[in-house]
């Protein structure tokens, strides 16, 4: 499998790409403003203490304060209850100084999630302090090298410093493990010095920007090439890699053309088919991904795909496809917490095992944790995957300002009947004789009724004239009360013609009872044209014969303007 990784720079923005065989895979994005969180080392003071939820809430220095779940701290040796562990009670108090680092970023309403089990990730070494362990990667197959790994790592590290051997140390001399050892036990040294030094809250230790953490995590003898298109930062991953891995310089490369990087490689538009809600397969079935709080549901749907043979065969077919992409789709969007998959129902069970182990292997290449759980009674594939940070959706786009994150509005019918009820309680406790009301176009046309039936009733039923104009731009839920008071002065603001005067308007449709008038619309305002019906989509000049409060009647005076008229 070739992999590259793909990295555009930007002052205001850094993002960077992983392709497997061509195909986006991972998308990571960091902002200067928006820095992340996980990773970072805190010194933070226990602001309240749940033994009800064995959690506590502690200050870090941050605009929420941050979760610490009792399984999370650090237990005295030697001073577990019979039970197990200890209740959070006994192991923090209000006020008191812990030193903690960010597992979990804050998402909505949640601040950040915290551990006291603390990790320094280096090249070829995850260190954990206070911890007598070492573990391999379960990336690194061969069990001769685990095993070697494993017997340098118990003579070079000291008492109680855990270590994680990660992939990239296959095959590394002892001399380089030792080296990144020592370079991470002087950075848990500083980082002691700094708790005892200052004053909670205070961040005692950063992890590093995201084109390092990508250089010091992915880029291995995996990957086939790095190519970054700024400079800069060109030669200060070719310096990096001088400490890292001086023999992978020859894999990053400079991009030095004109098409912005991502363009060029077909990332971007693969961002863009990420945010939407369904994607396509090449076999015409499709995808539908719906994330909510609780969890994500994806569908699988056959679409245009009918197949060659058998209902069973194309059904086959389309959850196969859909299995890889599901499978990439989940990791360029980043989605964690639990997943539920609706596939096509299958009748052989020989098929279901079929696609549920192809997504086993799938999920294989997943290197953020996953679990694939099987299938329900109800035919739905169950999986979790350890949410970490903010997925892409959430990093790129906010709830809509006009449905509120709801995804659907109201319908025009809803909306007209909505505000009928709620101008009747207006005008009933005011004492004016009109008023003027502003709303869509389209709820306009629904509250006026055919001929101003239902404007009429609706005056009859509040005693009060109500003038109301229709805009195109206004939101189908909006509605504005422009003025109210004295009926001349609101119908002389209400109305946008005279009688007599001359406009110039696009006759927009023909009249639904009289196909010989037209339609047009100045400000919201309908004009019935005489003889307008066979005019649709031209621009002609109208004179006004006669206004009511909903509607005008004009004449044809000219047609076929040119600009050069007026």
């Amino acid at each position: 499998m070739e992999q590259k990784i793909i990295i555009n720079y930007d002052p205001k923005q850094t993002r960077v790409a992983l392709l497997e065989d061509g195909k986006v895979v991972e998308i990571y994005l960091e902002r200067p403003l928006h820095q992340r969180l996980v990773g970072n080392i805190y010194k933070g003071a226990v602001e309240n203490v749940l033994p009800g939820m064995q959690a506590a809430f502690v200050n870090i220095g941050e605009e929420k304060n941050a979760f610490f779940y009792v399984d999370e701290i650090l237990q005295p040796r030697g001073e577990e209850t019979n039970g197990g562990k200890m209740p959070i009670q006994r192991l923090l108090h209000v006020k008191e100084e812990v030193m903690v680092q960010v597992m979990k970023e804050s998402f909505g309403s949640k601040g950040a999630r915290l551990t006291g089990h603390i990790t320094l990730p280096g090249r070829y070494l995850v260190l954990m302090p206070g911890l007598n362990y070492v573990g391999v990667s379960r990336r690194i197959d061969s069990q001769e090298e685990r095993e070697r790994l494993k017997r340098e790592m118990e003579t070079l590290r000291p008492p109680h410093a855990g270590v994680i051997i990660r992939t990239a140390a296959e095959g590394a001399d002892p001399e380089s493990l030792n080296n990144d050892l020592q370079f991470l036990l002087r950075l848990w040294e500083n980082i002691n010095n700094s708790f005892k030094k200052t004053k909670a809250p205070a961040l005692l230790h950063r992890d590093v920007a995201l084109i390092y953490r990508i250089v010091r995590d992915l880029f291995n003898d995996h990957v086939d090439r790095l190519i970054i298109d700024n400079q800069e930062e060109y030669y200060k991953i070719m310096e990096i890699l001088d400490y890292l891995s001086p023999h992978l310089k020859g894999r990053v490369i400079y991009y030095d053309k004109k098409e912005p990087i991502f363009d060029y490689f077909q990332i971007e538009e693969e961002i863009e088919r990420s945010l939407n809600r369904m994607v396509w397969l090449n076999c015409g079935g499709y995808l539908v991904f719906d994330e909510t709080e609780a969890l994500t549901a994806v569908d699988v749907n056959t679409g245009k795909y009918t197949g060659k043979s058998n209902l069973e065969e194309t059904i086959l077919k389309t959850n196969l496809e859909a299995v890889e992409e599901i499978a990439r789709q989940i990791r360029l969007r980043d989605i964690g917490g639990i997943i539920i998959i609706d596939f096509i129902d299958m009748s052989s069970q020989e098929n279901r095992q079929l696609v549920l182990e192809k997504f086993r292997q799938e999920m294989n290449k997943d290197r953020t944790k996953s679990q694939v759980l099987g299938i329900t009674s109800l035919g739905l594939v169950e999986v979790s995957r350890k949410k970490v940070k903010q997925g892409l959706s959430a990093v790129m786009q906010q709830p809509c300002a006009y449905c509120h994150g709801k995804g659907k509005t109201l319908s025009p019918e809803a909306v007209s009947s909505k505000v009928e009820r709620e101008l009747k309680k207006i005008l009933l406790r005011q004492d004016v004789e009109a008023i003027l009301v502003e709303m869509n176009s389209e709820v306009a046309a629904l509250l006026i009724g055919s001929g101003g039936t239902y404007l009429k009733k609706l005056e009859s039923a509040t005693g009060k004239n109500i003038f109301i104009r229709g805009s195109d731009n206004l939101h189908v839920e909006k509605y504005n009360i422009l003025m109210s008071g004295p009926m001349h002065e609101v119908a002389r603001h209400a109305l946008p013609v005279e009688e007599g005067g001359i406009y110039r308007v696009i006759v927009e449709e023909s009249h639904s009872t009289n196909p010989e008038h037209g339609i047009a619309r100045l400000h919201g305002y309908i004009l019935d044209i005489e003889g307008g019906g066979e005019l649709v989509g031209e621009e002609v000049q109208v004179v006004i014969k006669e206004t009511t409060r909903t509607f005008a009647r004009a004449v044809i005076w000219k047609r076929d303007l040119q600009d050069n008229e007026f």
